[in-house]
């Protein structure tokens, strides 16, 4: 029987798996995991206030029933390393996604009060990466560069109120800091036109249900299209959602979101810590391109959070460009134009930062179908040793599916505490506590 391990169990590895599972292959497969917890983006990516997006967890959980083992707080190129997985299994799947924030490339970034968009994100998520993160949202107002759907989940957790939020998964101190928070007013800076931005309708509209915060569309709304000259369906709903942001006045509401379109970050400023940020003002010219106007100005906010992408940390044995994407054809890994044999990448490593939790499962099933393929070949390549028997040789704390669930019906009981559905455990120690014992 041939053996796979598959390094991340997000919805970009689990999809991989369960389609190994629905091949027919006879198969036995590992996820690997650095936290002792699964489903990456789902948990740790998705906004808390998407309760209705986690509930795919419920789907991704599926192959552990099946007889896939999970190994948890396992981490590649710390406990064990690339060319040790390639002696136990015939193929290995790296689907451990992109990690760090992209740079937005100008002056100030790097003043104290600018944070990258994932460190934000794990720290309301209660990620253990951000749990000795003390975060005090003491500036008034806030900018977030980026026209995606990251760029609107920050925005949105900036805005809501801490009631809102109590009815989240967020930790306890996050709780605490939001209740705290002094935000008013936080202003999304977006390069280009609203036609252009690539908010999915969903969530473009959930910033009109926020309890206390206005969203005001800058410029009056004069840079959005018609809504009815969009072929694009997510265009034109969009469009329509902008169009009623700009004919709906202010209700002085305690905060407000700012949607600042054809706008281009180009100083940070500050004396040792964000003082403001200076804009140039863009325009669209008749051919669509969008060019500076040399027209400057300057919004004093106290903090910015970027949202412009992000970068992939693949392990260091796989090739890679600068952007941390793995080459590759079909989910096979390639290196200097030629399949690297046994070795394989599904999701944001293979191709980019980009899509939607469900563009992970043709991903998935792509790279799925290209190991089922190459598995023929790769068997007849001698393996040997168990991964488990290493790990315990290296006294590696190993969390396995059951281990995982008790930490899982701690957070419940956390949560029912609390009169709340879940509170995550934050910091790895505790959660290798829940996972394992003292």
């Amino acid at each position: 029987m041939s053996r796979v391990a598959v390094v991340g169990s997000g919805p970009a590895g689990l999809y991989t798996v369960a389609a190994l599972l629905s091949s027919g292959e006879p198969v036995e497969i590992d996820v690997i995991d650095r936290l002792p917890t699964p489903y990456g983006l789902v948990r740790y990516g998705v906004a808390p206030d998407h309760a209705k997006m986690k509930a795919v967890t419920r789907v991704l959980a599926k192959p552990f029933a099946k007889g896939v083992r999970y190994l948890g707080n396992v981490e590649v190129g710390r406990d064990v390393t690339h060319e040790e997985l390639l002696e136990q299994y015939h193929a290995v799947v790296y689907a451990s996604g992109t990690e760090h924030d992209a740079r937005v490339g100008i002056p100030g970034e790097d003043l104290d009060g600018v944070l990258g968009s994932s460190q934000f994100v794990r720290w309301y998520n209660g990620h253990p990466d951000a749990a000795e993160r003390e975060l005090v949202l003491d500036a008034r107002e806030v900018a977030v560069i980026g026209a995606g759907n990251v760029a609107l989940d920050v925005a949105r957790v900036l805005s809501r109120t801490a009631d809102e939020m109590r009815e989240t998964d967020v930790p306890h101190r996050v709780l605490e800091v939001l209740d705290r928070s002094r935000v008013t007013d936080v202003h999304v800076l977006i390069r280009r036109t609203p036609t252009d931005a690539r908010f999915t309708p969903a969530e473009l509209f959930q910033l009109s249900e926020l309890a206390d915060a206005d969203v005001i569309l800058h410029d009056g709304g004069a840079g959005v299209d018609d809504p009815e000259t969009a072929e694009d369906r997510r265009v034109r709903l969009n469009l329509e959602t902008f169009r009623t942001f700009a004919d709906t006045p202010p209700a002085g509401r305690s905060r407000r979101i700012h949607l600042r379109f054809l706008v281009s970050p180009t100083e940070i400023v500050g004396d040792g810590r964000v003082e403001g940020i200076v804009v140039e003002h863009n325009e669209r010219g008749a051919d669509g391109r969008i060019t500076g106007t040399g027209r400057t100005e300057r919004i004093p906010v106290g903090a910015v959070i970027t949202a412009v992408g992000f970068r992939g940390a693949p392990p260091a044995d796989l090739p890679h460009d600068e952007h941390g994407i793995v080459p590759s054809v079909q989910g096979r890994v390639v290196r200097d134009g030629a399949p690297v044999p046994g070795v394989y990448v599904a999701g944001w490593l293979k191709r980019g930062p980009s899509g939607i939790i469900g563009t992970n499962k043709p991903d998935g099933a792509e790279t799925a179908a290209a190991v089922v393929e190459d598995l023929a070949a790769l068997a007849a390549r001698p393996i040997r040793g168990d991964l488990l028997q290493l790990l315990d040789e290296r006294a590696v704390r190993v969390v396995d599916w059951a281990a995982w669930l008790r930490l899982d019906g701690h957070e419940a009981e956390l949560g029912g505490s609390a009169g709340r559905g879940r509170v995550k455990v934050r910091d790895l120690a505790s959660m290798l506590k829940q996972c394992l014992g003292a």
